[in-house]
């Protein structure tokens, strides 16, 4: 594995890095904290262009390679899960029902550790663009840092991210070209009737029956709207009713999650929903309210983009470690947005046997950091290079 010597050298003081910011988790758009641990060590590294506040607490540095140049643009993000740490490592989380579950404290470390090695070097041409993102894990830290204007304003002309990958031989990448995660929507039901008596159902109009009856329909939306070969996940996640098994209560309230590739099937769902719903109260002789909430997009890498980091990858890692047909997942990134405003790509590399993401035991595999930051440097000087 060709990790970058110079990169190599200071891996401990990487993982010293990443176990800091482990124990200190922020969530959503209040990463202060590590955001100020970010610009502490850009300074240190000579990073003297640095916007701070973006986004709220994003962090973004730019530095200037040798000679004329585009701009290319690296992305870290940098918030942590509302989740109780169960890892029993000694760098847990030293706050409360919050940890790094998803490895973002690893891709901010990787971010950095290319970010020293190109601040040293500067054997590129043109300036790099350094993006320590914010709230990624839900309030879409990348479409206000996108609508910010941070990609014109600094001129960046594409953009690249990675993410870890448990459960994948470490270090291994892998990518595909076009559609790689899903959109991601949010529905909520809120079903209303009369409560009364157990014992006397008749003189009720139970919301119970009626969010059974719809939480049944919804199943159809995959089985009998969508075509065999659409790519579609409509989960019903939740279902909230009732104080005591001798009570019909007078409200029961429904959650769930849409996953799509396609506008049109995205489209279809919403309607079906809204059909499901209606018709379904009408035959209960409930009232429901449906809301839909339309999240991130679904996540496309461009083609040439795509394939351009496949072959980096294939430098650092080895031609047989480097997966370029990687299967679509209907997980979702807010990376979407940087890919929809600019060409780019996303990679996933591995990390080796781990809990997987969101679980209370997982965490970042210091190994691979190295691999990580070898990756985003030498993206930057085949883009990019001297002449």
């Amino acid at each position: 594995m060709a990790v970058i010597n110079r990169i190599a050298g200071f891996a401990e003081e990487m993982t010293a890095w990443r176990r800091h910011l482990h124990e200190r988790p922020e969530l959503g758009f209040d990463c202060h904290e590590t955001a100020r641990f970010v610009v502490a060590r850009l300074r240190e590294f000579g990073v003297s262009e640095i916007e701070e506040g973006v986004a709220t607490s994003g962090v973004v540095a730019v530095i200037e390679g040798r000679g004329p140049g585009p701009t290319i643009g690296l992305r870290a993000d940098m918030d942590a899960l509302p989740i109780q740490e169960a890892t029993g490592v000694p760098h847990a989380s030293q706050v409360p029902g919050r940890m790094h579950a998803c490895g973002h404290d690893g891709h901010t470390t990787m971010l950095l550790g290319a970010a020293r090695y190109l601040a040293e070097t500067r054997n590129f041409a043109g300036r790099v663009a350094l993006i320590f993102q914010p709230a990624e894990e839900g309030p879409g830290g990348g479409q206000v840092m996108v609508a910010d204007g941070v990609l014109d304003r600094y001129d960046i002309g594409q953009v690249y991210a990675l993410h870890t990958a448990p459960g994948v031989p470490e270090g291994r990448f892998y990518t595909t070209a076009g559609p790689m995660l899903a959109a991601v929507d949010t529905f909520h039901i809120d079903v209303t009737g009369q409560g009364g008596h157990g014992a006397m159902p008749h003189e009720t109009r139970d919301p119970v029956v009626a969010a059974l009856g719809i939480g049944q329909a919804i199943q159809t939306i995959v089985a009998r709207n969508a075509g065999a070969s659409d790519e579609l996940v409509v989960s019903l996640t939740q279902i909230h009713t009732g104080s005591a098994e001798n009570i019909v209560p007078d409200r029961a309230y429904m959650n769930g999650t849409v996953r799509t590739f396609d506008e049109g099937v995205r489209a279809m769902v919403r309607t079906r929903l809204e059909e499901i719903v209606a018709g379904q109260a009408a035959a209960y002789g409930v009232s429901a309210a449906l809301e839909y909430e339309v999240g991130y997009p679904a996540m496309v890498n461009a083609a040439e983009a795509a394939d351009f980091a496949a072959e980096v990858a294939r430098e650092v890692a080895g031609a047989d470690n480097v997966e370029t047909d990687g299967v679509r997942q209907m997980g979702a990134e807010d990376f979407a947005y940087m890919l929809q405003a600019r060409p780019g790509a996303f990679l996933f590399m591995g990390q080796g046997e781990a809990a997987g993401l969101h679980h209370p035991a997982f965490d970042f595999n210091d190994a691979v950091a190295p691999v990580g930051a070898s990756f985003f440097a030498r993206l930057v000087e085949r883009a990019q290079p001297v002449t």
